[in-house]
């Protein structure tokens, strides 16, 4: 199995003023390609800390990936200390790269500055794989055996996103044509409604019997629910999946209706595809999730195709007035009762003339109305043959109870229209 360590450079990061993306996107490429990622790091602006760094990654990993500090300015100082741990003794300029930065500058109306060309200025200690999409190259360095006690390979890359992941494909085609690849099969599955430790419990006795050499790993979102992924490395493809398939069969009729997906997915996905499938419609009404279900639905794309549209009923007289919720009804159980979030989902099901609609009444905080909790929210779903409602807490501050009150009622929805499908 080949071993690649991945590293930003860049005190941008350590600072939190950018979000390392590129980490997560090659790591996934590599994956792919049946490349082992073991580590991710990142390196601040300091020369010595990059040269010391990365000499370190390259002892205990094949492969070293860097992104960051190629740029023109000052304080890109990456290509310097590449040229050190490598033992350049000068730079020289590469033709093909320097061709690429006059054209891209030339195609925006600049001027080619001397800082520009610099860029085209690589270590004469290492090869180059041209960027196409910007002005500073890839740069490979092959280090012997001698060196790192191993056989090993650093590609220096560009920060800016889309030129580091565009960069990839070439990387990969060079790393396949100096090493032997082997397959990587991952499966992912989706479970919501048990926290991650509940689920390891529940699923304990299947967990101790899978297969040796196949790995499972637990991933939890509050938002979308627990990732679980099985690995098997040093297989074909075909008969990675066919090993880990088997073992998703005998998961199932454990978890049940608590897997919503066997791919990396979102419950608004899932929902999505319902709808779409069984050409059925939806609608939504909100007091405390305030629009976010609506959200969340339409940011799938084809929703137009299920979502009807929705209403935010944040004050009682809109639930009374749009929605036909009963003044009655309200004054009896109050605003955060089942009986509300079910006529609410009834009255926008109405008002829109959709098949399915969820709704929401809670408190997501600061504050209680005397009864309830911080945190409590109940949900309705109204479909065609039959309205059900649900009740869930969770202690967590305004925006975070928002958001898990939006998960919990895309859940409880999809179930419904699962058990409706199954009749």
């Amino acid at each position: 199995m080949i071993h690649a360590s991945i590293c930003t450079i860049g005190d941008e990061i350590l600072i939190g003023q950018i979000v390392d993306t590129n980490s997560s996107r090659i790591a996934r490429a590599l994956g792919e390609a049946g490349i082992q990622t073991t580590r991710m790091l990142s390196i601040g602006d300091r020369r010595d800390d990059i040269i010391d760094n990365l000499r370190n990654e390259l002892k205990i990993n094949d492969i070293v990936l860097s992104t960051g500090g190629l740029g023109p300015t000052k304080d890109d100082i990456t290509k310097a200390a590449l040229a050190t741990l490598s033992g350049s003794r000068q730079y020289v300029e590469h033709a093909g790269q320097l061709a690429i930065i006059h054209a891209f500058l030339h195609a925006r109306g600049l001027d080619v500055l001397d800082i520009n060309r610099a860029q085209a200025l690589v270590p004469d200690t290492c090869e180059v794989i041209e960027n196409k999409l910007g002005t500073a190259p890839v740069m490979v360095f092959r280090f012997p055996a001698e060196v790192f006690g191993h056989p090993a390979v650093l590609y220096a890359l560009p920060g800016v996103p889309h030129e580091a992941i565009g960069a990839v494909p070439d990387i990969l085609a060079d790393i396949r044509s100096h090493f032997r690849t082997e397959s990587i099969v991952h499966r992912n599955l989706m479970v919501f409604g048990l926290a991650e430790s509940a689920l390891s419990k529940k699923i304990a006795p299947w967990e101790d019997s899978l297969p040796e050499g196949m790995h499972l790993a637990y991933l939890p979102n509050m938002l979308t629910g627990v990732r679980l992924r099985l690995s098997l490395y040093g297989c074909t493809p075909e008969e990675g999946n066919a090993r880990i398939q088997a073992e998703i069969d005998r998961l199932k009729p454990i978890l049940g209706d608590l897997i919503y997906s066997e791919t990396d997915d979102t419950l608004e996905n899932a929902v999505g595809r319902l709808l779409k499938t069984s050409g059925k419609t939806l609608s939504a009404a909100e007091s405390c999730t305030g629009g976010n279900i609506a959200h969340m639905i339409t940011s799938v794309p084809g929703s137009s195709a299920y979502f009807l549209g929705s209403v935010t009923s944040y004050a009682v007289s809109v639930k009374e007035q749009v929605l036909q919720v009963p003044a009655e009804t309200i004054e009896r159980y109050g605003v955060v009762s089942a009986e509300v979030a079910a006529a609410m989902a009834e009255g926008v099901r109405k008002l829109t003339g959709s098949d399915y609609a969820v709704a929401t009444t809670g408190l997501a905080g600061p504050g209680d109305d005397g009864t309830h909790p911080v945190g409590t929210v109940w949900i309705g779903v109204a479909g065609p043959h039959r309205t059900e409602t649900e009740t869930k807490v969770y202690h967590n501050d305004r925006i975070r109870n928002i958001e898990r009150f939006t998960a919990a009622a895309l859940d409880f929805l999809r179930k419904n229209i699962e058990k409706d499908l199954s009749i």
